[in-house]
């Protein structure tokens, strides 16, 4: 019988995707084979960074504390851009292809493409999720702080447009990228911003669990608040029940529609599947079948978050002493991040 996919593993359960050494080490093989003889420091630079930033040890920032936006979902999104860079390069010929410098800026633009959620010192939000609506200009700003570190500096402003191909702050058809290539790393960053965070394993729990307790913070879900619109979903089910339409606009809006079905690529990649899709197809089938029957109760696995405090743990640093102005809601599982 075939083993179970667990929680903290990628679709095909062989990468930790829960720890940053271990994703920079999927991503580098499979860059060192498609690009060889490329410096690769950038991406190894990269992965140190974002440990510090999200396990809260890099100067001037205090960690991640979003649930639903933690530390493993950018992981899985740079290793899905990864994997869908290689399948995409593989099926062009050479004066089609990306080439090494894209390659490589699109796979640390979709490591930190929410950065913007983590809090700055100076910031006076009590939670990241309060910058559900603006993260991903905030993510820009972060990158073009730490591209320069990398080699990346011209690229900065290219990297504040891309960006928001992960988000909804600016309409697609107005993000300003000029050239092809430019704009089809756009489509990829996007398309693997979505695939990876709904086929993660427990993508509805986490919906349920962590989604919603964003968008309370946010103000999109839960009770009206005084002077603001009515929230988008009061309560957990209503969040559940248009999953399968908010779903099934992403596929027709953004996947096969804007972004072109770039997702087909990582056939290329897997030699002629894709696990994410088919996971995918089973998430949405079964919220489908519960909500037919208002059974989201049925909704089984228990997900956890990879905020700070648990990042620190996985990457053996010492609890720090309490910063001021940090929350942190999580209740923290005693099961090991296996």
């Amino acid at each position: 019988m075939a083993r179970k996919r667990r929680n903290h593993y990628d679709v095909t359960d062989r990468v930790r995707i829960s720890h940053p050494g271990d994703v920079a080490s999927a991503v580098t093989t499979i860059l060192a084979a498609l690009y060889p003889g490329h410096d690769l420091e950038p991406i190894r630079r990269a992965y140190d960074t974002f440990a510090q930033l999200y396990a809260g040890t890099l100067p001037g920032y205090l960690g991640c504390d979003t649930w639903y936006h933690d530390a493993q979902h950018s992981l899985d999104c740079s290793l899905a851009m990864t994997r869908l860079l290689d399948g995409y390069e593989r099926s062009m010929d050479e004066a089609n292809r990306l080439g090494p410098h894209r390659g490589l800026l699109g796979v640390i633009i979709a490591l930190f493409h929410d950065a913007g959620y983590i809090r700055r010192v100076e910031d006076g939000a009590r939670n990241g999720a309060e910058y559900t609506l603006s993260h991903v200009h905030r993510s820009g700003e972060f990158l073009t702080d730490f591209l320069p570190q990398v080699g990346y500096a011209a690229d900065a402003s290219l990297t504040r447009q891309v960006v928001h191909f992960t988000g909804y702050e600016i309409a697609l058809d107005q993000i300003r990228v000029e050239h092809p290539k430019d704009r089809m790393l756009g489509f990829m960053l996007g398309t693997a911003d979505i695939l990876a965070q709904t086929a993660d394993r427990c993508y509805l729990e986490k919906c349920r669990d962590y989604l919603f307790r964003e968008f309370e913070i946010c103000g999109m879900a839960g009770s009206p608040r005084p002077g603001a619109e009515d929230p988008r979903y009061p309560t957990v089910e209503s969040l559940l029940s248009t999953t399968p339409d908010f779903n099934r606009h992403l596929w027709e809006d953004r996947l096969d529609g804007y972004f072109g079905s770039v997702h087909r690529y990582m056939e290329k990649h897997f030699g002629g599947r894709n696990p994410y899709v088919e996971q995918i197809q089973r998430h949405l089938a079964l919220i489908a079948r519960l909500g037919k029957k208002s059974q989201f109760h049925k909704l089984s696995k228990r997900p956890q978050a990879v905020d700070a405090t648990v990042l620190r743990r996985l990457l053996g640093i010492k609890p720090a002493k309490k910063k001021k102005n940090v929350t942190n809601e999580l209740e923290i599982s005693q099961v090991a991040l296996a």
